[in-house]
């Protein structure tokens, strides 16, 4: 099994668990999705050598459901992560991209430069508490696991 094989080809989300976005939201969710599939390591500790794969995720209740299948569609391994641990993570990485949005529109270059970092430090948090939790389950990398914490931010958006 090549390393090649350790990787996400397919990306679904559920929209069935989302509202409307704004603009600036579906560009991220475009650009996570791109460049995660340019780019990633993904190793279900179940089925390490079954790639390379398709990911669905879903919500259920207040946990994100990663359906991980082969490049036929078939069921392989379904992780079910908590959400309760991301929440803080979330709601400030919510409200410091509407601070950034905003600031892009009228803002210095240096305002919107330190909103932006605390922008990337707090995706860079989130990143690595879904690597914690992920452990034993999926192994990630650190930039797979930045842009699914995009997606899983995407899919938090509720009505």
């Amino acid at each position: 099994m090549t390393e090649s094989n350790h990787r996400i080809v397919h990306v679904a989300l559920d929209e069935r668990s989302v509202v409307r976005r704004s603009a600036e939201v579906e560009h991220e969710r475009a650009v996570a999705i791109f460049d995660l599939l340019e780019d990633n390591l993904f190793r279900p500790d179940e089925c390490p050598d079954s790639g390379p794969y398709h990911l669905h995720l879903s919500m259920e209740d207040n946990r994100m459901l990663f359906d991980i299948r082969d490049t036929a569609d078939q069921d392989l391994s379904k992780v079910l992560l908590p959400l309760t641990p991301f929440r803080t993570i979330v709601r400030d990485y919510f409200m410091i991209c509407d601070s950034y949005y905003k600031a892009i529109k009228k803002a210095s270059p240096s305002q919107i430069e330190a909103i932006d970092m605390g922008r990337r430090g707090l995706h860079n948090e989130g990143s690595e508490l879904l690597r914690e939790r992920l452990a034993g389950k999926v192994q990630v990398d650190h930039n797979t696991a930045r842009r699914l914490f995009t997606l899983i931010c995407v899919l938090h958006i509720r009505g």
